[in-house]
């Protein structure tokens, strides 16, 4: 899953090397939080205009890990 997100994530930006993913163990209700951190200067790239790539991702994130059984949550810092 951790790689899925970097592989959309760089696919995006302009500075590759600033990507990273941090994962959080899971909650109490079970959920995953995955966090994305690209640089600054590529935030607009990764949110996209009202969101919608931003939704994108998180629409396809969750739609894998629903395949995998798993409850997840993408966070973009």
């Amino acid at each position: 899953m951790q790689d899925l997100l970097l592989t959309l994530a760089k696919g995006l930006v302009e500075d590759k090397e600033a990507v990273s993913v941090s994962v959080d163990e899971p909650n109490e209700e079970g959920i995953i939080v995955y966090h994305l951190s690209v640089a600054p200067s590529d935030m607009g790239r990764v949110i996209g205009k009202q969101g919608r790539i931003a939704k994108a991702i998180r629409v396809i994130m969750r739609s894998v890990a629903s395949q995998k059984g798993e409850k997840i949550m993408v966070e973009i810092a």
